[in-house]
């Protein structure tokens, strides 16, 4: 008999917490950059034809983007802002809610930082929302 997982559910937002400033510090409704790759070394031995080994090296995670709409407040800004004059590496918490509030799954990332804060592109012909972004460079992901 197969193994039934759990149902899946869709996210409505994922909450961003700092742990230096020990708080959340928004709310995004678009993440992307969840991913970890494994770097592989080739390797040729002498003597064999018929394959090349490939010996695991190092992980690379790319850059977590986070997106939302444009709010009153202005944390993400400030924490740029702290970042471009005294450089400080912090430990984050992303965690993503259902529509009834409740934790669905939560990533950590270590030794993070933004590198990129995007602010809206306004265009009044268009009918759209006002959104911003901010990329944050790390150097891994764990569940929680």
């Amino acid at each position: 008999m197969p193994v039934k997982d759990e149902e899946t559910v869709p996210a409505i937002f994922f909450e961003l917490k700092l742990d230096v400033l020990g708080r959340s510090v928004g709310y995004f409704t678009e993440v992307s950059g969840l991913s970890g790759e494994m770097e592989t070394l080739s390797y040729n031995e002498g003597g064999r034809n018929d394959r090349v080994h490939r010996l695991p090296t190092r992980m690379k995670h790319p850059n977590l983007v986070l997106k939302r709409g444009v709010t009153s407040l202005t944390e993400l800004e400030k924490w740029f802002d702290a970042v471009s004059t005294s450089p400080e590496q912090t430990s984050i918490t992303l965690t993503m809610y259902d529509a009834e509030l409740k934790r669905i799954r939560g990533w950590t990332f270590t030794a993070a930082y933004p590198v990129k804060w995007t602010g809206p592109t306004f265009n009044v012909a268009q009918n759209q929302f006002a959104t911003e972004a901010i990329e944050i460079a790390h150097e891994g992901i764990q569940v929680v």
